[in-house]
């Protein structure tokens, strides 16, 4: 290391650094150091400990070392999941360099972009390039796009665990693949907080045969981790109500700190939240704000600039404020609700603290008080390191089919020669040839079902065998719909008198009439009319609905629902030293008096019978999704053994079954409804897979170009999507059922719906698990918030607050 600490690049940086009064970490030089041995590699460090100048700094402190060996023109490309970080990223990069005394220039390019810039670019690059992994393969949609990037000395890759898992991370694959056969010298790097599978990782991001390293810092960021209490433990809990309550439990904590960012799971809980704030404190009026991907760009923008200059005393947030440069005033962070895994959690509670040496302080509010149980389970995982892995996606064809369109669109591609290469890359290692030409003849003649129609025949085979997209039509159409991010259909909300205000879901939206009222950008907002896919609104006032989006339902991760379980399983024993659990008492002590409370080894199930039916309970802490599926699965079963119906209801927990008719139940056929044996296939006739997988076609059918969405100036429906896409689904299982696309629908629906490794593990550890059922004739705590939320889908607010306090009359009648 004495001989780097001796380079020109090293005192150069060493001096820049003294004059800001700071000094490097060890695991920034050392990146800087194998930088410039030629190692490609991963940093792993804390939020706030300056990972992004360990890797960008290592460019700059080679190049001041070794100026002869860069030529002109864009020397780094800098990846980032979010166009919102990369306004911020190129900013201090730009800083920087400036101070250093470079003449360099950093670009951003994404769809938020001038288009003037964006040409300015084509004809001179800057030396560094912030994209999107979209942008990056819109740039290699480029006619001569090789000449970008021939001087290129490295591309990283920012916050490469929100990136790994998700289709987009195949998109990063694929665009790194390409890159690295412009340039076979181009070092690979990778910026990551810490996740549970760091090995796995980093191979997907450098499959290649190079020098490759993995850099961890030793610095750990101290988390102080608070719960926001309510002012009494409830004994019969439910989901939602508590914030309401705890709103001015929030205000001391926002009023005491310089600035805050309130996250919320859900851009419907943010947008209430916003409101209970300034119902609590009216003068927060003009000091909080409210920011979430459905909000117009520019104001984000300046919610953003303001929260960095601490003119903004709070923003109630989703998880559009996880990542990112930190913003220096904010030294409070507030989590409403479950975090629903280790790592989002750890994520935002470094957004407090901008200094390395600072305690980041993050407190927990729960939305009902179960959920405090959730916050010593959390306290325990970050004591014990133990962080969720994110799974990388394989044989994601449908990206492949875009990616493989893009580079059709720009300079060709020759099959024989790409083969080689994509089977290099992580996502597609396992690819057979066979699939490998029936993906080529899908692209150029729409394979064997889809030949007869010509909008499938896209790509033209050239007589040297290039294989190309000549028509200016499909190729203008590609770059249109480019992405993998497929959501619903959004409307554009404007006023009638003129200004835009942001984006709602087309299905929720549609559910509203006329003169209806819903919240957005914390403005309560009437429907005047719905035209083409803008709907025009007037301001208004009083009683409004959040609008929900179908993103909002994260799933409890494994590792989370793990420690609920081991902390539930202790939670009444007298040497339990957590607040939370002390705050609990009275109601975990009603819960082990009316029903039981499951150790480690136990799995509970609950009968109740009332004035309703018949209400089975289970509760497997597995989170929603993996419910969903258990649920029918176990109904299922049940109609076997003797016909009955029933309705369901989940949270986080468990889940309800419920029926008029008496459920037949009893310890010897529980065994028999709780087998591993025949689970997957159980499954399948349990749920209509085909319906799961024609729905999850249609996502796939966007992302492969099957199907169209965005034309020049218009937006097909969600309806219209999902007709064409079911159409084409339909045809291909008639007629091709083992269709490449076909197979990834029903490969996606197991894999992401239907949790089979999930389900299969928690099953085995039901297995091994002793069976308690328990009886009981009025509901328990842990039942009663499963109960309230499936009151919660079929009546207004008014009626099942109503029906909520009858429940509770009558159990405390019985008790």
């Amino acid at each position: 290391m004495t001989t780097f600490e001796n380079t020109a690049g090293y005192k150069i940086i060493q001096n820049w650094m003294s004059d800001k009064g700071i000094s490097p970490f060890r695991f920034q030089v050392q990146t800087w150091h194998k930088f410039g041995n030629g190692y490609s590699g991963m940093v792993v460090a804390p939020t706030g400990f300056g990972k992004t100048f360990s890797v960008f700094l290592a460019l700059i402190s080679d190049f001041l070392n070794h100026p002869e060996q860069y030529k002109t023109g864009l020397k780094m490309i800098w990846i980032t999941p979010l166009r919102s970080l990369s306004k911020d990223i190129a900013k201090a990069m730009q800083e920087a360099i400036d101070e250093i005394g470079l003449d360099w220039t950093v670009d951003v390019r994404n769809g938020d972009t001038d288009p003037k810039v964006r040409q300015q670019q084509l004809k001179h690059m800057p030396e560094v390039l912030v994209v999107t992994p979209e942008s990056l393969h819109l740039l290699l949609g480029q006619k001569d796009n090789q000449r970008f990037f021939k001087n290129m000395h490295c591309v990283a890759v920012d916050e490469w665990h929100e990136l790994l898992g998700s289709k987009r991370g195949v998109m990063v694959e694929l665009g790194i693949s390409q890159l690295f056969h412009y340039v076979p010298k181009l070092k690979i790097w990778g910026i990551t907080a810490t996740i549970g599978n760091l090995d796995e990782a980093q191979d997907v991001l450098i499959p290649y045969d190079i020098k490759k390293t993995k850099i961890t810092a030793k610095e750990h960021k101290k988390i102080e981790i608070l719960s926001v209490f309510p002012n009494e433990v409830e004994i019969l809990p439910w989901a939602g109500h508590l914030g309401q309550k705890l709103a001015d439990n929030v205000v001391p904590i926002i009023l005491e700190s310089k600035s805050t960012i309130v996250f919320t799971n859900t851009r419907s809980q943010s947008e209430m939240w916003y409101q209970l704030l300034l119902n609590a404190y009216p003068d927060f009026a003009g000091q909080i704000a409210i920011h979430h991907s459905s909000i117009d760009a520019e104001l984000r923008i300046w919610i953003e600039e303001n929260l960095s200059s601490g003119k903004l005393k709070a923003v109630v947030s989703t998880s559009s404020l996880d990542l990112g440069i930190d913003f220096k005033p904010v030294d409070t962070v507030i989590q409403v609700g479950s975090a629903k895994g280790v790592a989002r959690f750890l994520q935002r509670a470094g957004r407090s603290g901008h200094s390395p040496f600072e305690t980041s302080k993050i407190f927990c509010v729960p939305t009902h008080s179960l959920e405090l149980i959730e916050v010593a389970a959390l306290k325990e995982a970050v004591k014990q390191k133990v962080i969720e892995p994110r799974e990388p996606q394989v044989l994601c064809f449908d990206v492949l089919v875009q990616f493989l369109m893009t580079l059709a669109v720009g300079d060709g591609f020759y099959p024989e020669q790409l083969y080689p290469r994509i089977k290099q890359t992580f996502g597609f290692q396992e690819m057979t040839e066979e699939e490998w030409k029936t993906i080529i003849d899908f692209l150029t003649i729409g394979g064997n079902v889809l030949k007869s129609y010509e909008e499938f025949h896209k790509i033209v085979v050239m007589e040297d065998g290039l294989h190309k997209v000549t028509s200016r039509k499909i190729a203008m159409l590609h770059r249109m719909n480019m992405g993998v991010i497929v959501s619903d259909a959004m409307l554009k909300v404007k006023f009638i008198s003129g200004g835009y205000i942001g984006m709602v879901e087309e299905y929720f939206i549609s559910r509203l009439k006329k003169e209806e009222r819903f919240i957005l950008a914390g403005r309560v907002l009437e429907v005047a009319m719905i035209k083409d896919m803008t709907v025009f609104v007037r301001a208004s006032k009083g009683k409004a609905q959040a609008p929900s989006y179908l993103g909002g339902r994260l799933p409890l991760s494994s590792n989370l629902g793990h420690f609920l379980r081991e902390k539930l399983s202790g939670a009444l024993n007298p040497k339990a030293s957590e607040k939370e659990l002390k705050f609990l008492y009275p109601l975990l002590a009603n819960q082990e008096e009316r029903s039981h409370i499951p150790r480690e080894d136990e799995f509970l199930v609950e009968l109740i019978k009332n004035r309703e039916g018949y209400h089975l309970f289970m509760y497997p802490f597995e989170g929603r999704l993996v419910h969903e599926v258990m649920a029918a699965l176990i109904a299922f079963r049940i109609s076997k053994l003797s016909p009955i119906s029933f309705s369901m209801a989940m949270n986080d927990y468990g889940f309800e079954l419920f029926s008029d008719k008496e459920i037949s139940l009893n310890e010897e056929n529980l065994e028999k409804i709780l087998t591993r044996e025949n689970l997957m296939n159980d499954v399948i006739s349990s749920i209509n897979s085909a319906e799961m997988a024609r729905r999850k076609f249609r996502d796939i059918a966007l992302i492969s170009g099957m199907v169209i969405q965005n034309y020049a100036g218009t937006q097909r429906s969600n309806k219209s999507l999902q007709s064409s896409a079911g159409l084409i689904f339909k045809v291909l299982e008639d007629y091709d059922p083992n269709h490449f696309l076909v197979r990834q629908a029903y490969t996606e629906v197991f894999n992401a719906q239907l949790q089979e490794q999930r389900l299969v593990e928690a099953f085995k550890r039901i297995e091994k698990s002793k069976v308690i059922l328990k009886f009981a004739n009025t509901f328990t705590p842990l039942s009663f918030p499963i109960k309230v939320d499936s009151l919660r889908q079929t009546l207004t607010s008014e009626d099942l607050d109503s029906r909520i306090h009858k429940l509770i009359q009558q159990a405390r009648k019985i008790r």
